[in-house]
């Protein structure tokens, strides 16, 4: 885990940071291996966009040069600060040294709070564990959700339609957010995470209706 943060901080010492970029991936192979297969699969068009400005500290979560090389590694094209959701989320996150409310970005990938709320091995996210790509699981675990949540709600903003789906309806829970790209358009998945009581965001979502979550 602490490769994750020595890649991160290699790219910002360094003078030229797609050089430092570079040999940071060298040091974590199977990251950028990861990418590459979840390109190939077309796998990110599942997700829809993600600003990198938290909606909490109103700082973005990794740095420019690492937005723009993720991109470029993914064959996405991308406008600062915003991005592909599931590389974002995922990749991205992963290798963010912010600071938030909630603790870093990875730790739901990492500290197994969301893997269980999933139903799933609390190593069920490690994205060096499986022959799986962390996107593909995470995909996967956001779609099951959906299709069988305890607990959800739909809203339609600037009229697109977006949904949250929850594992429980009360307690520690997984949350999954879609949001349609514009009107009349299928939703796409925006973000996968744990919270610590269902019944909070759950209100928030339908008290409130608006883009939640660094949603775009």
């Amino acid at each position: 885990m602490s490769d994750l943060s020595d890649l991160t901080r290699a790219a910002l010492a360094s003078q030229d940071p797609a050089a430092g970029l570079a040999a940071g991936f060298e040091m974590l192979p199977w990251l950028g291996a990861s990418i590459h297969r979840d390109r190939t699969a077309g796998r990110f068009a599942r997700w829809g966009l993600s600003t990198v400005i938290d909606e909490n500290t109103g700082a973005p979560v990794i740095s420019r040069p690492l937005f723009d090389d993720l991109h470029r590694r993914a064959g996405l094209r991308a406008v600062w600060p915003v991005g592909n959701a599931g590389l974002v989320h995922c990749y991205g996150y992963l290798l963010s040294l912010a600071e938030t409310p909630y603790g870093l970005k990875r730790d739901r990938w990492i500290a197994g709070a969301l893997a269980s709320a999933c139903g799933l091995p609390s190593d069920a996210f490690h994205p060096w564990t499986s022959d799986s790509t962390l996107l593909a699981r995470a995909s996967a675990a956001a779609s099951a959700l959906l299709s069988t949540p305890a607990a959800s709600a739909t809203a339609e903003i600037d009229g697109r339609a977006t949904r949250v789906a929850l594992s429980v309806a009360n307690g520690p829970a997984a949350l999954a957010y879609t949001v349609a790209p514009r009107t009349g358009a299928a939703p796409l998945l925006v973000t996968l995470f744990p919270v610590a009581e269902a019944s909070v965001p759950l209100g928030a979502f339908t008290t409130d209706p608006r883009l939640r979550w660094n949603a775009v």
